[in-house]
């Protein structure tokens, strides 16, 4: 249902069109200022624009004036941020067709802000799909439009304004249709663990020692405002089985016959234990107590392997510490080597063709467990990070 954006006119004295004055001159206020006068009682709603709600809103960075001011309703509070090129960005959980983006800028009606907007279906490539510049007139929301095309999330880059380099936005909405796209998630997303409830609370159960194992934090991420991260110490035993772990549990239940796709961001920390054995940080755990996964990526020394029931490597990569990781993983669940498979992407790249292999046990259903879970000789501390996780039945879904 279409939501009403509230914004109002602002009245100003033809004195106050300096607003902040200019950055190169002495005694320059770094924060972006404030209207002082009252805004008038004639309050406007968005014109051509179905609004889409944002699930959540990052930026390249704030002067106090977070993010989030732009999506509560009120003219009187926004996001403000100094220097060209700021962006804002906001995140629909889900790509929608989108079609533009209505904006009431902040000072609007006296002066011109310079902006482009683009759009991306996984928060790392983005495409530019409009440029321009507010009217200068009003404080109202005005839509700009573009051609449809499907993506999750809007960027708005601002190049500063006709009086100087402040990005400062009150009110933004996302414009499109309400219902997902061709190319979208609706019924095909299974379910999604990407701690954007800032909390663990996605997954089914945790196995760990102390909650500081597994921290839900606001920085680093590889997409949208939180990712977890996990740390493992020697000792560290919380089910009193083999080796150390702190791990998510995800009871994802894959039976024969089930195809989905997986995606998911991992990065290693710059000071991750270089050890000659295993330190799983994925795993497909099947629904026995005992023995080795049937799908399982660890890494051992310098390298991150895939390996399959325990004992078939079917895909390597040198270890990469401080980068985010870009999976994604197709599987056919079967206990059938002539029926199972496994496609991986890594990094946007395929690097692994569809390969043919049994991925559940017989007679067995998997459950997903992702985290640290080492070699208890290890000593050093290690410290992995994840983000993103989605499954879905389609590349699409997880795109």
């Amino acid at each position: 249902m279409k939501k009403t954006l509230l914004l109002a006119e602002v009245l100003f004295a033809l004195a106050g069109i300096g607003c902040g004055g200019n950055p190169d001159d002495v005694g320059f206020n770094s924060n972006e200022p404030t209207d002082s006068l009252e805004a008038s009682s004639d309050a406007l709603t968005t014109q051509n624009c179905t609004q889409l709600a944002a699930t959540s809103v990052i930026a390249s960075g704030n002067d106090g004036n977070v993010p989030a001011n732009t999506l509560d309703d009120r003219p009187d509070t926004r996001w403000s941020m100094l220097g060209k090129g700021a962006w804002i960005d906001y995140d629909l959980g889900a790509v929608r067709t989108l079609s533009g983006v209505a904006i009431a800028w902040h000072q609007g009606n006296v002066r011109a802000s310079n902006f482009t907007l683009s759009v991306s279906s996984d928060g790392m490539s983005y495409t530019q799909v409009y440029t321009g510049k507010s009217s200068g007139t009003t404080t109202a929301a005005e839509t700009y439009s573009f051609p449809a095309r499907s993506a999750r999330r809007l960027r708005i880059y601002v190049n500063g304004n006709t009086v100087n380099d402040w990005a400062s936005i009150a009110e933004a909405r996302v414009c499109g249709t309400s219902s997902t796209g061709s190319g979208g998630t609706g019924s095909g997303v299974v379910w999604r663990g990407d701690f954007e409830t800032g909390d663990r609370s996605q997954w089914s159960k945790t196995q760990m020692v102390s909650s500081d194992r597994l921290q839900v934090l606001s920085s680093p991420t590889r997409q949208g405002s939180y990712a977890i991260k996990v740390t493992v110490k020697q000792g560290d035993n919380p089910i009193s089985s083999s080796g150390n772990r702190n791990e998510l549990v995800r009871m994802t239940n894959e039976k024969e016959g089930d195809e989905y796709y997986y995606r998911w961001n991992t990065m290693f920390a710059s000071d991750f234990p270089s050890a000659k054995t295993w330190q799983l940080f994925t795993q497909w755990h099947h629904s026995g107590d005992n023995g080795s996964p049937p799908v399982e990526f660890y890494v051992n020394g310098e390298t991150i392997y895939l390996r399959l029931q325990g004992s078939t490597v079917v895909w390597s990569t040198p270890l990469v510490r401080g980068q985010w990781l870009d999976f994604i993983f197709h599987v056919k669940w079967s206990a059938s080597s002539s029926t199972g498979f496994v496609e991986l992407y890594l990094n946007g790249q395929l690097v692994l063709p569809k390969k043919y292999s049994a991925t559940l046990y017989s007679g067995m259903t998997n459950y997903l467990k992702v985290g640290l879970y080492r070699n208890s000789t290890i000593a050093p501390t290690g410290v992995v990070y994840h983000d993103g996780w989605v499954q879905g039945r389609s590349l699409a879904d997880v795109q």
